[in-house]
């Protein structure tokens, strides 16, 4: 087996290699704590799904841990527990993730552990059908939920028949009909060591951690047939309104707007206006509408960091009677991005917390292999950790303006709350 460092990279305290069979390992030496952390993530997310499959990656992930080669759920979770380590999976909509994290003298065998799993999964008919019926659970439950069943519809509409459209769980037409072939299928396709990238950190060295890795995974060989490649539909922006009565004691109003993906550069400037506009006690919509105006029970924005276009989402959780006032409340506030330069002192602070909030996003072993892997997994390189700084510190008041002005002009809306509060906001 051949190993690749790259040596643009050779200064950096994250060392990157390349497996002959493809899998990328990077490992971050931390010797603070006698504790190792690892992230393997598969790139093969709910965005790997077809669209009358959506669930099927949750599904998988959910049964992975129920049985492998040789071991049963109960045995698998004999081992883990025995050690005191832990050991989990997910799905997110761009990669699948295992997660792990020992003392270093186990790190050995629950690598290995995990490696079996990844491998040789078996998916038990019984276990299939068990979390079938607990994923179908969980979607009845998101239903009762009003923020949930807004931010569904709003992403509904923005994304059509894009992967993006669904919540990773899917909706209990598609997770009905998922059946054990379907994930064997779905494992056979995507699981395959050059889709693979495995972050460790810890109380490990770098050429340890190689090695291990070697030692686990090294005899996996990727398929002949070339890895498939995504065929995405195109996405339409058609702004409108998506109303839901339900009768509740608060009405949820929400305003998504396309975005771009992360590779685009324009990501870091409405990083930061979500930020400053929705992230804790000192933003601007928590100050405008809720300390001054008494609106809200709960405001907030989010722009996920996103391999396809992201959705820029503000919402408001307000009382049925202030739904109207609420919503015009909202969007003037977005609109004022595009209209009138934020104060220089305001970005600054917005930069502050992002990159604060950042930095103490680093601080455990699995915060680390949790990011590098991430960046790695979107294709942006663990060098992506200080250009994410960089670009977030270059931002000025005209770069937030002007990508203000190019993905904040229309919303789309969802509405959730009592018939007559949503229909007179829209009246």
């Amino acid at each position: 087996m051949t190993q690749t460092v790259n040596p643009s990279l050779s200064h950096s305290p994250i060392h990157r290699t390349v497996l002959s069979n493809g899998i990328v390992v990077l490992a971050t030496e931390n010797p603070a704590a006698d504790i190792i952390a690892a992230r393997i993530f598969v790139r093969a997310g709910s965005c790997a799904e077809h669209q009358e499959q959506a669930g099927l990656a949750h599904l998988l992930s959910a049964v992975m841990t129920k049985g492998c080669d040789g071991l049963s759920s109960l045995e698998i979770a004999e081992r883990v527990e025995s050690v005191g380590a832990s050991l989990s999976t997910d799905t997110a909509n761009d990669y699948y993730l295992l997660s792990l994290k020992t003392v270093t003298s186990d790190f050995r065998e629950i690598l290995a552990l995990a490696g079996l799993m990844l491998r040789s999964p078996t998916f038990p008919e019984t276990q299939v059908e068990l979390e079938r019926r607990l994923a179908l659970q969980d979607i009845r439950s998101q239903k009762e939920q009003p923020f949930t069943i807004a931010f569904d519809q709003l992403r509904q509409a923005m994304y059509q028949n894009h992967p993006y459209a669904m919540s990773v769980l899917g909706n209990e037409t598609t997770m009905s009909r998922l059946t054990r072939g379907d994930l064997v299928d779905y494992h056979k396709t995507h699981f395959r060591p050059d889709n693979v990238v495995i972050s460790i950190a810890g109380r490990i060295t770098p050429e340890d951690a190689v090695k291990l890795v070697a030692e686990v995974f090294g005899d996996w060989q990727p398929p002949t047939e070339k890895s498939p490649t995504l065929n995405l539909p195109e996405i339409q922006v058609q702004p409108q309104p998506q109303l839901q009565p339900l009768q509740t004691q608060q009405s949820i109003v929400m305003l998504g707007y396309l975005g771009p993906a992360v590779s685009s550069a324009d990501y870091a400037a409405l990083k930061l206006l979500s930020t400053y506009l929705g992230n804790g006690l000192s933003s601007r919509l928590f100050v405008e509408l809720r300390e001054k105006q008494g609106l809200a029970y709960e405001v907030s924005a989010f722009y996920p960091t996103r391999l396809y276009p992201a959705s820029f989402v503000v919402y408001m959780g307000t009382a049925p009677e202030n739904t109207s006032i609420a919503l015009q409340g909202l969007k003037k506030e977005v609109d004022l991005l595009c209209t009138t330069e934020i104060d220089a002192n305001a970005l600054q602070a917005a930069k502050n917390k992002i990159l604060g909030q950042y930095a103490l996003g680093k601080q455990t072993n699995g915060q680390i292999a949790q990011i590098y892997g991430w960046y790695e997994t979107l294709g942006l390189g663990i060098e992506f950790d200080q250009h994410f700084q960089d670009l977030i510190a270059a931002v000025n008041v005209a770069d937030a303006m002007t990508a203000a002005s190019r993905y904040l002009q229309e919303p789309y809306l969802s509405l959730v709350g009592p018939e007559e509060a949503i229909n007179s906001a829209i009246a």
